[in-house]
């Protein structure tokens, strides 16, 4: 897959099968119209073409409103469609002025004259150009005018997964990672950099890699405890271990962290990248009276999280 950090770097093709979104996730819903796009551009001899934006047209829309956080950063969005059979992914940066286009602009100047669209896959409630006024019948309007032709992928075909990004946020803010790995058909992840810590853990036998995440729009779960892998995408391992999300309440810790402990392993790795693929909640966050009563929590955690993993 050729990715695009720009629409203008992208050189115009003669036979171009497009879909447009932001695919947050790329979740269940999300992969029915890509695997619809991708067997459409072989059928026809073209080549699959997802045209999506970053920042999400929301941060620059309404910036007052800081709530949105998103299931993929940027990085996560191009492995998962990697995975999927696209040729070209084009990650346009959404802006004010692109947000001015009006719908035949948009189809005009993005569509036909820079992604040299033939055929356009678009789902049943998309909206695209000044105000959101473009949808599937402008696009229908349009369509003989430029020699595209135009499909949509109905209501009932993307209900019948039952699934949005919204639906999404709300699991993993609510901490059940199992429902969001359901709706989004695998493990939902934080990636980043391994940062040192305060080293509590070490002294009670439980030592934990501490984790930078860098994109603060990135979605966080719920505060407690998790049974997770931990991939190390440099080296291609995976290895199991527990995560922990919260303040620390029983060291009366005041930020919000983010640590794995890594089952059978004691190597240095500040500094490196790591994955973690959320499986399992296994319980929320609590304080407890000392830290004799934590270490034996950890002990059962690790029990549970070691049976769920196993």
């Amino acid at each position: 897959m050729k990715v695009y950090r720009h629409i203008d770097e992208f050189v115009k093709l003669d036979n171009a099968i497009v879909t447009i979104g932001t695919f947050d996730g790329v979740h269940l819903g999300h992969r029915k119209i890509i695997s619809r796009l991708v067997e459409e551009a072989k059928r026809l001899n073209g080549q699959s073409v997802i045209l999506t934006f970053f920042p999400h047209p929301r941060m620059i829309l309404h910036p007052e409103d800081q709530s949105l956080k998103l299931i993929t950063t940027i990085d996560e969005k191009i492995q998962q469609m990697e995975k999927l059979g696209v040729d070209h992914l084009i990650i346009t940066p959404f802006t004010r002025d692109f947000s001015n286009l009006s719908p035949d602009e948009y189809i005009h100047q993005i569509l036909v004259d820079k992604i040299g669209t033939k055929k356009i896959i678009i789902g049943y409630d998309h909206h695209f150009g000044k105000d959101r006024q473009g949808n599937f019948l402008k696009l229908e309007e349009c369509a003989p005018l430029y020699h595209f032709s135009v499909e949509e992928i109905t209501e009932q075909d993307i209900h019948d997964v039952a699934v949005s990004s919204t639906k999404v946020r709300q699991a993993l803010t609510a901490g059940d990672v199992k429902t969001a790995e359901e709706f989004l058909g695998y493990a939902f992840q934080l990636t980043g950099q391994v940062i040192k810590g305060d080293q509590i853990g070490r002294t009670i036998g439980f030592p934990t890699a501490n984790l930078y995440v860098e994109e603060t729009y990135k979605l966080i779960p719920a505060d407690g405890i998790y049974a997770v892998l931990i991939e190390f995408p440099e080296e291609g391992t995976i290895l199991q271990g527990m995560g922990y999300i919260g303040n620390r309440p029983t060291i009366n810790g005041m930020s919000r962290n983010i640590e794995v402990n890594i089952f059978d392993f004691n190597k240095d790795i500040y500094g490196k990248k790591i994955r973690i693929h959320f499986l399992h909640f296994i319980r929320g966050d609590l304080k407890f009276h000392s830290l004799q009563k934590l270490t034996e929590q950890i002990k059962q955690d690790q029990i549970t999280a070691l049976q769920l993993l196993n």
